[in-house]
């Protein structure tokens, strides 16, 4: 008679917390359909973070190429000024006197270093020389011009796909409405246990779905956030530089050769040169969160590829 009574009240118990629990076919049907297909949109995003890594590190090539070419125009400018500078000497020194010698000009190039010293003889050696020099200033200048302006090209495309290649509302959704399915099949097969029914095939969709428990969506989504801000940040001042260096490199201001207008190309070269060291940084910056962004979304997309394996 106990033991009777006791059957009743265990089951009275019991029907509350199973009144509402899905048969167990139910319950595997419903987490199919919640949790088949995460893989294929996490997989898309994992081809897109790689795209964009090979993006972004194009982009710190070519700013790093861009802060290079300045440096070495910056230096090939300092030698037209100085080549400048001795070309005005000899012309001051000869305007109002006899030629000079060669004894006198080797005189006057021992001032400065050997490689002048040795390669320049004549007022006609330093012309030739001094517009050698600035042609491949010229020249330095279009390249850095065309690297910054590939820089910003690849950054602004960079912050493109990184503002999209987040997890959104609807993988979010699928994610979530996944988790709650599992967590339904888990009340199943307790049920199902007390009914005799076999439960192996559930509990290995609940060994393998059930991870999506431990997966943390919010790292993706971060990384892609700091990618999308440092190509945003490079595109911008790749572009600023572009522009300083293409005015640095124009007609207009690399023929005024008044001190001011010297000091404008200087003040232009140089400003150049820094936002082409910005740009690369930038790049750099966003090329390592695509690249750790990827890891985020393999550990979400292993998890999506085991669940997806055992419900086929």
């Amino acid at each position: 008679m106990r033991a009777f009574l006791s059957g009743i009240i265990f089951s009275v118990m019991c029907m509350p917390v199973f009144a509402d629990v899905l048969s167990l076919d139910d319950a595997l049907r419903a987490t199919y359909t919640a949790c088949i297909g995460i893989d294929d949109g996490l997989n898309d995003m994992r081809r897109l973070a790689g795209i964009n890594t090979a993006i972004t590190g194009v982009g710190t090539v070519a700013g790093a190429g861009a802060t290079v070419v300045g440096i070495v125009k910056t230096s090939k400018d300092a030698k037209a000024e100085s080549l400048e500078a001795i070309l005005k000497e000899i012309q001051e020194m000869t305007a109002n006197s006899a030629p000079m010698t060669t004894a006198e000009i080797d005189r006057f190039m021992s001032e400065f270093n050997a490689y002048y010293e040795t390669a320049i003889k004549t007022a006609d050696g330093v012309q030739s020389e001094l517009d050698k020099t600035v042609a491949q200033s010229k020249k330095l200048g279009n390249w850095r011009t065309g690297l910054l302006a590939g820089g910003t090209a690849t950054n602004l495309a960079g912050a493109i796909i990184a503002s999209s290649n987040r997890v959104d509302g609807d993988i979010f959704a699928q994610i979530e409405s996944c988790r709650a399915s599992v967590a339904a099949l888990r009340n199943s097969v307790i049920q199902a246990r007390i009914n005799g029914q076999d439960v192996s095939e559930a509990q290995s969709i609940i060994s393998a779905c059930g991870e999506f428990d431990y997966a943390d969506l919010s790292k993706i989504n971060t990384k892609a956030r700091g990618a999308t801000i440092s190509s945003a940040i490079g595109a911008t001042t790749g572009a600023v530089g572009t522009v300083l260096s293409a005015s640095a490199n124009s007609k207009d201001v690399r023929n005024d050769n008044t001190d001011s207008g010297k000091q404008r190309e200087k003040n232009l070269n140089t400003a150049s040169n820094i936002f082409a060291g910005a740009t690369t940084a930038a790049s750099a910056t966003a090329t390592i969160f695509n690249a750790t962004q990827i890891g985020a979304i393999r550990r979400v997309s292993d998890i999506a590829q085991e669940c997806t394996k055992v419900l086929k």
